[in-house]
Formats: structure tokens, sequence, C-alpha cells
């Protein structure tokens, strides 16, 4: 890469921005957490004005940070949290309701009816995805059909639908651009994969007017200038996916068979399968990977919903700890072995490879003698177990996982690293770069400008930090995985 690349990603509890130097050294970082909003069982929402101002402020930062001005930067990346729904006015750039987020499961009744009609097979032909609340068609009609109104507005042209990359682009542009990225548009739920176009049947289905739609683009490209007014100057948008594609990229998992994880508020397994769609027979979703000049790359992914939400619950909801540090020491006091004591984190639903939106959480095998250093580690413990889930289900698929990148903020934590390298049997290796998204849509933007010719310069970007090894037997391997396998089917 030459010149300096501006990273937005913006996640599902902060907003951040990173300055890249043209080899991949992060000059700067400007981060904002936010809070979200939960107005009923199962329901998840986001101010999409903080949003938009938490992004705007961590740019800000992150290039006084990097003491970098606005007239050097070479381009604009974006990554964001995926399936997040927003619709808002054209005129004004108003959103017309909070944004619905991935997480949110309002709509699992309509997607249970929708199986129910055998309309799984169709959607999963089309989309690669499985019928569930977590993608955003469900959420748009939700919208549609519940705000008076609404929908004769979309008809007539008054209003954009969009995940939350069209909605910076939007803003950022000021109204110019609509356009989202083909990664982002394979997670609507809309999207026909393999025609690479809106699915005419899919609108139809939901009864959505197609005039609320995004121009779906390459991931690297022209997506509009980023005004003076936001940036300081003027600034081209060149590259945008979705951030576990970013992450994809930004872990150089760019060639047919590797595989990375990516550890955040959720965790996502994706495994690159090159210009073939690979169709699960083990409910995971088939995804675009990222497309380059019009040429479409394919991914198999696993999600799990709750990863470093359920530390987060620990922390903010039960008190059992200050920081979400501390659950390294607690868990290396304890031990992979909690006496029993698992933690089924279905705050929000099951996601891979079970999909049951009303699954809610279970803690199970208290005894009088458990203790709160067993239910930390259990909680810590429980993204290894559904990571297991996940390559399990991968492996059944003909995509079996030989090593394992990881990346996210949980991956600090060396207990958790080695945890997963011991229930997982494989190496599991940790970049120096842990910002790994926000480096993947520097990537794309660098592409996108020129100044880098292929993503076979990503692969020279990555470097190792450490390598985990398996150490733990065995026996006891398989006595852990028995124990979780019982806690996940009480709560399913």
């Amino acid at each position: 890469m030459t010149g300096s690349i501006l990273a937005i990603d913006q996640g599902t509890s902060s907003s951040r921005a990173i300055v890249f130097a043209q080899d991949g050294t992060v000059l700067g970082v400007g981060q904002e957490p936010f809070d979200m909003s939960f107005p009923a069982d199962g329901w998840v929402e986001q101010d999409p004005e903080i949003l938009w101002e938490t992004t705007l402020r961590s740019i800000r930062a992150a290039l006084a940070t990097a003491g970098v001005a606005a007239t050097s930067l070479a381009a604009v990346g974006i990554t964001n949290q995926r399936e997040t729904t927003l619709v808002w006015e054209r005129a004004t750039g108003r959103a017309v309701h909070n944004a619905i987020v991935w997480q949110d499961r309002r709509t699992a009744g309509r997607c249970q009816a929708l199986r129910a009609d055998g309309l799984a097979e169709q959607v999963a032909r089309e989309t690669g995805l499985v019928i569930d609340p977590y993608f955003s068609a469900t959420k748009l009609a939700w919208l549609l059909d519940t705000i008076p109104g609404l929908r004769a507005r979309a008809v007539a042209g008054e209003l954009c639908f969009g995940t939350v990359d069209s909605f910076l682009i939007w803003r950022l542009t000021g109204g110019r651009v609509h356009a989202t990225d083909a990664s982002n548009a394979s997670r609507t739920m809309l999207f026909d994969i393999g025609k690479q176009r809106w699915s005419p049947d899919l609108l139809a289905l939901f009864d959505i007017p197609a005039a609320l739609l995004p121009e779906v683009r390459d991931s690297a490209g022209d997506f509009g200038v980023a005004e003076a007014r936001w940036l300081g100057a003027d600034v081209p948008i060149l590259g945008v996916a979705g951030d576990q594609q970013a992450a994809l990229i930004g872990q150089a998992c760019v060639y047919p068979g590797m595989s990375k994880s990516t550890y955040g508020t959720g965790c996502f397994v994706m495994t690159h399968t090159g210009t073939t769609q690979v169709r699960s027979t083990q409910q995971l979703l088939t995804t675009v990977a990222y497309r380059l000049r019009g040429e479409v790359s394919y991914a198999l992914e696993g999600s799990i919903f709750s990863a470093g939400v359920a530390v987060k619950w620990l922390r903010d909801r039960l008190g059992l700890i200050a920081s979400a540090a501390e659950t390294e020491t607690i868990a290396r006091r304890t031990g992979p072995d909690t006496q029993g004591v698992y933690l089924v984190p279905a705050f929000t639903g099951l996601g891979a490879p079970h999909w049951q939106p009303e699954a809610r959480g279970v803690l199970t095998g208290l005894t009088l003698d458990s203790s709160r250093d067993q239910v930390v580690t259990a909680t810590l413990a429980s993204v290894g177990y559904q990571t297991a889930d996940l390559l399990d289900a991968m492996a059944a698929d003909g995509a079996r996982v030989a090593r394992l990148r990881v990346d996210g903020g949980m991956v600090a934590n060396d207990w958790l690293c080695q945890f997963l390298s011991d229930l997982l049997d494989l190496p599991v290796e940790r970049p120096r770069t842990t910002e790994t998204t926000a480096l993947g849509a520097a990537i794309l933007a660098a592409l996108g400008s020129g100044a880098a010719g292929d993503l076979a310069g990503a692969a020279r970007l990555w470097q190792l930090d450490r390598e985990f090894v398996p150490t733990m037997s065995g026996a006891t391997r398989e006595r852990l995985l028995a124990g979780w396998r019982r806690a996940v089917a009480r709560a399913l």
C-alpha cells in the first residue's frame, strides 16, 4: 500500500477508525463505545445518530493521534457490523426508526412461518443462508409492515434501506451515493449470490420495493467521496466489506482452504472456498467473501451470537468481574475443568449450527461447591466450545480446518487462545496486528486506489505474533466436550 489509508470499523459495541501506513503499520486509532437498547425480550436496537456521531469522532481522533492530515490520505475503507438494518429518508438522511441490530430476534415468528411454508430450500439456493431473524430481510419487512405509511413512501422512492456501510456512505458523501458491496449484500437474505443481483422472487416474498435498495458494487472500487466537511478534505471511499469478510482479508486468508475466527461481540469462523459455493448440510452459511473486478470469491461461515458480549454480561449485569482482562487470571487459577459447570450463552438464541432463535442462556452443573471463578471460567470457555461445534460442522461439510488464525479483542487473552488450541486439537495462530477487520478494509481501499496490485499483498503484510499448539490429552478433551453437549441439549 502506498499513502495512508483511513479505515472505518463501525462495530456492534463501538465505532473505531484506524490510520494505516503503506506497510500496514497502525499510525493512529480513535475508538468510542456506545450502548444498545433492548426495548423487549430479544429486541436489540441502536440509535443511528449515535452510530454516525461516534464514527465521526473516531475518525477525527484517529487522524489527530496519527498526526496525519486528511489531505494526505489516499483513500477511505469501510467495514461494518453486518445485517443491522436501517431505513432513512432520501431528502434529509434522517432514519425513520432505530437501527435493528443483527442480534435482534423480533422476527422469529415470521421466520418460523417461512420455514413451515417450505421456503428454506429456495432461500438457501439463492442466498446461501438459513431463514433466521439474524439477517436483514425480515427486519426490513417488519419496519415496512409496522410503521404506518412506510411501505407507500418506499414505493414512491422517498426512502433508502441499507446496512450500516450504506448508511455511512450516504452520510459521508452527502447523499450522493446509495451503495453497498457484494459481501454486505450477501447477508441481507435478499441477494442472489450466484447471479449477483437482488432476487426478484425474494423481494416479492417479503413485499420489499426495489426502489429502497442500494446499488451493489465490487468490494474494491468507487463508493463516492467522503466530503471535506467531515474529514477536513475530500477523500475517495474505495473499499467496503462486512466485518467478517474484512477480517478474512486482514488475516491474509485469501486462498481456498484458509480459515479465520474473529472474537468480538460474537464469534465468526470463516473458511475461504475460492470461486466455489460450498452448500452446507450442517446449517452453515455460504456467503460472498468479496467481489473484485466482477469476480466473486466465496466462503463457508459459522456464526456465534455471544462471545465477548457474554464477558460483558459478567461485568455489567452480574458484577462478577471488574474488567474483561480479569477473566484470564481467573481462568488460569481455575483451569479448563470447571467441575461440571457450563454456560450456554444463548442470550439472543443460538446461531450455527443449531439456529434456534427461541433458545435462552443456561448455566448448568451448579452445586453448593461451585464458585464465582468457575462461572467466570465457564463463560470464557463457552467461546471455545461453540467454536468446536462450528469446526465439527465445517469438517462434516468437507471444509476441514487444519489451522486457525484468530483475531478480535478477546484473543489478547493467552488462556483463551491455548484453550482453543487444546479443545480444537489444532494450531491456533495469533497475528501481530489483531486489528485485522480494519486492516482488511484498508487493503480493499488500497486495491481500489490502485496502490496495491492484488490480494497477494495482504499475505505479505500478515505477521505471526504467537502460535498456540495443543497440549490437552484426548481423554480430557472428549470429557469436556461431552459435558458441553449435555449443556447445549438443555438449552435446546
